[in-house]
């Protein structure tokens, strides 16, 4: 019994014909059996196959036909299949070389004329090959109109869960005719071409080869592109494809423009990979041609751009110079057209996204709400943000027809609120009262959006918190690592524990050990949601020692793009407060003290110097006596906010502490003054006696030490009527100034030993330690006196650290900043010492 072995031969050109007699084929070996020199490795397709003749064919022996039945083939190429896919493949393969044969060959010969030129040595420049008929990006292919988030005809998959980032950023355009002529619409697709008709324009192709004419390539590759999707990957893989591709780059310049366009239609809907040779010529073509193009043109070609997956940076931006100079003349389709291939592509100069954003304004009240949601996304994937007055007039139009905006549009204008920061509180009520109903028919990404566009404006909806913690488990599988950090901050930040808190949290905490193979690569979602879960008291100890291990600190800190040594640092400061138990791995020390110091430089700027800080601190130096015993710093810097610090004794005394400011004063003392000289005419007026008197006068002597240092003090003591300064109480020098020790050291430039001054009793338990808060709004929940996440974890730490925390709330301390300084202080003497008892 002779073999005939079909083998793919590269590097060679064969045109060969094999006569084989039907009736004389005897049994044929499937791939699965083994055969001495087949391929069988998983993942490729054809090897060696061979056929077994009978003798009346034994003239055939080892004649080789250099053959490629996967150009045949009517299935899909995946780079993985089974044996069972395999075994099919292969019949549909025979099958299909089957029906290419004459009707009428009958029992006669039957001769093989297929060509095969796959050289890539050919001398001729027209008949060199693109890289498709052997590049291995096509393997994978999908029909026209047919995107690769296919997941929509999984039976497992939740419809509700289905995101196609392709098809549903441009549900817009099916909503308005105008958008026609500025979009492709894969759904426009004429009559099925069969298979055979394919075939005979591939021989066309070999046939006319350098001879095919403009018109000729337009319309072989527009009847090729109404191929049923599986037949258009077969006819890729086919070397005259390649060769019609070839011939239309070479005669790109011949084509007109309406001829290039109805080309390049037809090349997106065939889904040529995006690396191939061919898209290159094509976007150079295109843009030597922008300048001869109207908008609709221009925004179809890029259009056609990103439904081919492809991007086209130099196209785009000769388009965006081309918008520049000519903006005004967009209209107002042309212009949510060109929002969304900006946001596709990512970038636009910001000069450019202002001038569109003063054409939105003006084009606001025609869009629908679907195309503001596209505008909205446009910006927010461009990383422009939109006007206050804009983002406010947005807001009004959604709010009023909340019931009928789709819930992709929402979750867009919701991220443009997020990034823009503006608070519209009739949007946000109206949103607690439509959204919470919804929340069911909405995926998983989109709820998170929502939820944390409210996080980002503190603004806490319980009605719309509770839906969404009570859809979550069963829906956290769905959860991508993003996802689960951006839900776990939301609810922590807004400090909101659901009914269901402890499944809620724990399902998360499940899904953060499912994901951690994504942490690995994105470690700021993994700090993100360990930070969450320690806003509400959780602390998984095992993750969080991941976290602090020398591998993720060392990814964390030096692989990472992101600054996450003050995540690391909020993590391990946390951890040693309120995890006595832990032993697992903790911050380096040179690690801590860096963050320290880079958080205490930015306190210094910022923190410790606004306004209300330092109001309130200058008067509790008045009330107390002095700057050492009032501290301006941060009592627990991985909290990053700034604390005023105040100790008292066991009596209710103020206690020095901050030997800093006590050692400035004295520094300022000697250095402005250089002594005064205490002659007896001085000593005499400050004594009310005549000048020249020999004698002073001086106390009686039933003037206990106790009475004359209260004399003293009221000397000293800074008087406080009506608001106004009035500087020394000069009622008492009627009858004379006492001289005391500490107003002859200051008149004779007497040095304050401020070792005295700062003694602090020896035992800790005597030291009553006060942690003043002076707070704004924004550590609060909008509109409410509720903290967040953050902010209460750190009151809660510096009650476990042993400090008595004294708030002084923004809608209390505010106002009275602009009151007098006498009700400043007693609002601060009584919030003080109240807290003492």
């Amino acid at each position: 019994m002779a073999a005939v072995i079909w083998r793919k031969l590269p590097r060679r050109i064969c045109d060969c014909r094999t006569y084989l007699k039907p009736s004389g084929c005897g049994e044929m070996r499937k791939p699965e059996e083994k055969v001495k020199g087949v391929n069988n490795k998983q993942g490729t397709r054809y090897g060696q196959t061979t056929f077994c003749l009978s003798k009346d064919a034994s003239g055939l022996a080892d004649y080789k036909v250099n053959s490629n039945p996967a150009a045949y083939s009517s299935t899909k190429r995946r780079p993985k299949q089974n044996v069972s896919s395999e075994v099919d493949d292969y019949s549909d393969a025979l099958s299909l070389l089957a029906e290419n044969i004459p009707s009428n060959v009958g029992i006669k010969q039957v001769c093989n004329t297929y060509t095969v030129t796959c050289s890539r040595r050919l001398s001729s420049v027209r008949n060199t090959l693109l890289e498709l008929a052997n590049n291995k990006s096509d393997e994978v292919q999908y029909t026209a109109g047919q995107w690769p988030a296919n997941s929509k005809q999984k039976l497992d998959t939740d419809i509700v869960e289905i995101y196609d980032t392709k098809e549903d950023p441009r549900g817009f355009q099916k909503l308005r005719d105008a958008y026609r002529d500025l979009c492709f619409d894969s759904s426009e697709q004429g009559e099925p071409l069969s298979v055979e008709e394919g075939q005979k324009i591939l021989r066309d192709v070999s046939f006319l080869k350098s001879s095919l004419t403009p018109e000729n390539i337009v319309d072989f590759f527009c009847r090729l592109s109404r191929l049923p999707g599986e037949q258009q990957t077969a006819v890729k893989a086919d070397s005259r494809f390649a060769m019609l591709c070839r011939y239309s780059v070479d005669n790109r310049a011949a084509f007109t423009l309406p001829q290039l366009l109805q080309l390049f239609e037809a090349v997106v809907r065939l889904q040529v990979s995006s690396p191939h040779t061919l898209l290159k010529s094509y976007e150079s073509e295109f843009c030597h041609r922008v300048w001869d193009m109207g908008f609709s043109q221009l925004l179809l070609v890029a259009d056609l751009w990103r439904c081919l997956g492809r991007g086209a940076p130099h196209y785009m931006e000769i388009l965006l110079s081309y918008t520049a100079l000519r903006w005004k003349e967009l209209t107002m389709p042309q212009l949510v057209q060109l929002l969304y291939v900006i946001g596709e592509n990512r970038r636009a100069p910001p000069e450019l996204m202002r001038k569109l954003e003063t054409l939105l304004s003006a084009h606001l009240e025609q869009m629908n709400l679907e195309e503001v949601g596209a505008v909205c996304l446009g910006f927010f994937k461009s990383k422009n943000g939109f006007s206050e007055q804009l983002m406010k007039q947005i807001g009004d139009k959604v709010a009023t027809r909340m019931g009928d905006v789709s819930n992709y549009s929402l979750v867009n204008v919701m991220k443009m609120f997020r990034y823009t920061h503006v608070d519209h509180l009739p949007f946000l009520q109206r949103l607690g009262e439509v959204v919470p109903q919804r929340i069911p028919s909405i995926g998983t990404q989109g709820v998170m959006h929502i939820v944390l566009a409210c996080a980002s404006l503190h603004f806490r909806e319980e009605r719309l918190l509770e839906a969404t913690a009570s859809k979550l488990p069963s829906k956290v599988h769905y959860c991508r690592s993003k996802d689960v950090a951006k839900y776990l901050w939301s609810f922590s930040s807004l400090n909101y524990e659901p009914e269901n808190a402890e499944v809620f949290f724990s399902s998360l905490t499940e899904q953060i050990h499912r994901k951690m193979h994504e942490f690995q690569r994105f470690p700021e979602h993994f700090l993100t949601s360990l930070l969450a879960l320690a806003f509400t008291g959780r602390f998984p100890h095992h993750l969080i020692n991941v976290a602090l291990s020398p591998p993720f600190v060392q990814l964390a800190t030096v692989e990472s793009p992101f600054e996450l040594k003050k995540d690391l640092f909020t993590l391990d400061g946390t951890v040693a407060i309120e995890c006595p138990d832990y032993s697992g791995h903790r911050l380096p020390l040179h690690l801590q003290q860096e963050v320290t110091q880079m958080l205490w430089d930015f306190a210094k700027q910022d923190i410790c110097v606004k306004p209300e800080v330092l109001e309130a601190a200058g008067l509790l130096q008045v009330m107390l006596g002095g700057p050492q015993f009032v501290k301006n710093h941060l009592i627990l810097p991985h909290t990053r906010s700034a604390d005023l610090e105040v100790h008292f004794d066991a009596s209710g005394q103020p206690l020095p502490l901050n030997l800093e400011a006590l050692s400035e004063k004295a520094q300022k003392l000697e250095f402005k003054f250089s002594g005064v000289p205490v002659t007896d005419k001085l000593i005499s007026q400050l004594a009310k006696c005549r000048a020249g008197s020999s004698t002073l006068k001086s106390q009686p002597d039933h003037v206990s030490e106790r009475e004359r240092v209260g004399i003293t003090q009221n000397v000293l003591r800074t008087g406080v009527e009506g608001g106004v300064h009035s500087g020394l109480n000069l009622k008492l020098f009627q009858s004379g100034v006492p001289l005391t020790d500490g107003l002859l050291n200051s008149l004779t430039n007497t040095k304050i030993p401020i070792e005295k001054a700062a003694t602090q009793p020896q035992g800790t338990s005597e030291i009553r330690k006060l942690a003043i808060q002076v707070s704004n709004r924004n550590q609060y929940c909008y509109g409410t006196h509720i903290l967040l996440g953050l902010h209460s974890m750190k009151r809660r730490q510096l009650v476990k650290a042993g400090y008595v925390v004294v708030e002084l709330p923004h809608w209390e301390w505010f106002p009275l900043l602009k009151r007098t300084r006498s009700e400043k202080l007693s609002y601060l003497h009584q919030k003080l010492y109240s807290s003492l008892d």
